[in-house]
């Protein structure tokens, strides 16, 4: 079994310039410091593509390879959002944020986040899906959303923590966090296990 405190000893690093994901882990308890590292977010093109976001996690923490201290936890995650297997990534644009949104009106699409947890011995990596479900978004909707919230930094093209997510979203089957980049319930298990691996 795994103290509490043991885990709040820890300081987790967390590779991502994602606010939310910040505010997440601060929500879980920990101590947190910001890095980043620019690593090319590319992938095998026949990798399946639930298996995408973990792959990108991975990567993304073996660019820390030789940054991580005894007392130190790494956090890095990837999320996607697919429609009918095919990836919506951050829009460039107004228009393109606004077609994105209209390809999510009225349908099931599912939000994967792969995360990597590693210390200075040990590499855990998993992914969560949720399915989020869209009511009929009208055009006028859509625009009011895009030209406010410019969420140009969202894959899928929204925050489901934002007006969209409040007024759109009829329901979802899976973690409501993991919508928003960070698994949190699985993530905080993870976490724990690690922990009671490095102690035996």
């Amino acid at each position: 079994m795994v103290n509490l405190n043991d885990i709040f000893k820890k300081t987790i690093i967390l590779a991502s310039k994602s606010p939310r994901r910040l505010q997440l882990i601060q929500q879980m308890g920990f101590n947190v410091e910001l890095s980043s590292i620019d690593v090319e977010e590319d992938y095998p093109r026949d990798l399946q593509y639930d298996k995408i976001a973990e792959f990108l996690a991975l990567k993304k923490a073996q660019a820390y390879n030789f940054f991580i201290q005894e007392n130190q936890i790494l956090v890095t995650a990837d999320t996607m959002v697919f429609v009918d297997q095919k990836a919506i990534g951050k829009p460039k644009n107004n228009e393109m944020a606004i077609s994105y949104l209209q390809s999510l009106s009225n349908k099931q699409h599912k939000v994967i986040t792969g995360c990597c947890v590693r210390t200075k011995t040990k590499t855990h990596s998993f992914s969560v899906c949720t399915n989020v479900f869209f009511r009929e978004l009208t055009l006028q909707e859509i625009e009011y959303y895009v030209e406010n919230y410019k969420p140009f930094d969202k894959a899928g093209a929204y925050g489901i923590q934002e007006w969209i997510g409040s007024v759109g979203i009829e329901r979802i089957e899976g973690c409501f966090y993991n919508v928003m980049g960070l698994p949190t319930t699985e993530l905080f298990k993870e976490i724990k296990e690690i922990i009671r691996e490095e102690k035996k």
